[in-house]
């Protein structure tokens, strides 16, 4: 179910609706604030677009970081399955 949850960014409320838990968002919202406050400090201009571009590089170059582990983990435990598998029926 959609649920609307009241969060603040960048020193404004936003009211955003999600299916998640109010917790889950929470942790959203607090991600978000963490990685915008990291970009602020960087950016010595205080331009906030620049900090926004700069927050959004830094959340996609660790999505994607993250997808290529997890495709590796899944490779790694297809090898380890399909070895597995051999192992097996050269025993039986």
């Amino acid at each position: 179910m959609v649920v609307s949850h009241c969060i603040r960014v960048l020193g404004r409320e936003l009211q955003v609706k999600s299916t998640s838990t109010p917790e889950h968002v929470a942790q959203v919202e607090s991600l978000v604030n963490e990685k915008l406050a990291e970009a602020t400090e960087a950016v010595s201009s205080g331009d906030h677009q620049l900090v926004v571009i700069l927050t959004l590089m830094n959340l996609a170059e660790a999505y994607l970081a993250s997808q290529k582990q997890l495709e590796e983990e899944r490779l790694s435990c297809r090898e380890r399955i399909s070895s597995l598998i051999g192992r097996v029926d050269n025993a039986v």
